[in-house]
This record gives C-alpha cells, structure tokens and sequence, in this order.
C-alpha cells in the first residue's frame, strides 16, 4: 500500500534542474522532490507520496495524520529503508 505519509521539511536544495529537500518523518529523515510544491519552504509540513511531496499541509493536521498511520502500524511499511540520518521525532 501507497500513503501520504506527513514530514518536516528540514533543508531544500536546488540540484539538476530541481528542488530536493531533506524531509523528517518520526525518527527517521528521507531526501525527497518538491517539484510539485515549489512554495514549501524550510520547516513546512508536507504530504509525501513515493518520494515527492505533493502538499503543503499544517502542522496540527500532520501531527494528527502521522499519529494516526503509526497507531494503524502503516507507518514502518511506508517508510522502510535505511534512514538518512537519526532525527528527532516530529
């Protein structure tokens, strides 16, 4: 199963042609596009979806949400993987 999981955007960068961002989801960060919310800024919650963030979302409501997919035990299958780095929960 696919979700919008909600993370913290913690830093954006510009790279061939397109904006990346190092976004926070619970303990764990992931390198994701943005392209498809060019207004996200620095400390924006975002909606992500397969590694791009599809919507600006806020921060009560993404709290909420990610809450919710954690207590469902949906969270750990959408974002599987090695972390980037260890972060602080959101």
């Amino acid at each position: 199963m696919c979700l919008a999981v909600p993370g913290k955007i913690l830093e954006l960068q510009e790279r061939d042609g397109g904006r990346l961002a190092r976004v926070q989801f619970g303990g764990i960060t992931r390198q994701i596009r943005t392209d498809f919310v060019p207004e996200a800024e620095v400390g924006d919650f975002v909606l992500v979806h397969v590694g791009f963030a599809i919507s600006r979302v806020n921060e009560v409501e993404a709290r909420r949400t990610y809450q919710l997919l954690e207590e469902m035990g949906l969270l750990e299958e959408e974002l599987s993987g090695p972390p980037e780095a260890p972060a602080k929960k959101v």
